[in-house]
């Protein structure tokens, strides 16, 4: 008998807890309030799962409540800073999903900046799951959006972004500066 894994490429309840949890978080980010979240939360953890998928679901509930926390008291009010947030935080299809949305509204060079950003974390996405060549070949796509566009790249640590894409290290760069985070 196998041990469900929490595997969202390959397994459907994977990708629907992931999926819900941060379909309700643009809301909870608009209310600054966790009740979205957490009532996706609640119909998940009513059911009789695994402990894979209780732990996520635990673990995103937490990352998000600090999330929130953070935001509220930094007042990071443009999506990329609380984007930025929820990638300190390790939450990177978080970020992908957050930045996505913004990215279809924009252009020019704040639409590359975006994609980018969402390659970026889909890097350290894939890299959470086993999939390196995929993951390595968002990370090259990112450096070449965030080095052209680099004069757009503010308000975060562009530079140990690109060293850490470039080298593909599986340990993500705190992105924010520091004065922000804390």
């Amino acid at each position: 008998m196998t041990h469900p894994r929490f595997e969202p490429f390959q397994d459907r309840l994977s990708r629907d807890i992931r999926n819900e949890l941060s379909a309700a978080l643009p809301l909870a980010l608009a209310h600054n309030d966790l009740s979205p979240v957490q009532a996706v939360a609640a119909r998940y953890l009513q059911q009789d799962l695994a402990t894979p998928y209780v732990a996520y679901i635990e673990m995103r509930l937490a990352g998000y409540a600090k999330a929130l926390a953070i935001i509220a008291r930094t007042d990071a009010a443009d999506v990329l800073t609380r984007a930025l947030v929820f990638w300190d935080l390790g939450l990177f299809f978080e970020v992908h999903e957050i930045l996505e949305q913004a990215w279809h509204g924009a252009h020019g060079a704040e639409k590359e900046i975006l994609q980018a950003m969402i390659r970026a974390a889909g890097f350290y996405i894939k890299g959470e799951y086993g999939y390196a060549e995929a993951g390595a070949k968002m990370a090259d796509r990112a450096v070449k959006a965030l080095e052209k566009n680099r004069h757009g790249c503010t308000g975060f640590e562009l530079d140990r972004l690109l060293e850490s894409l470039r080298k593909l290290n599986p340990i993500p760069p705190k992105l924010l500066r520091q004065d922000r985070s804390h």
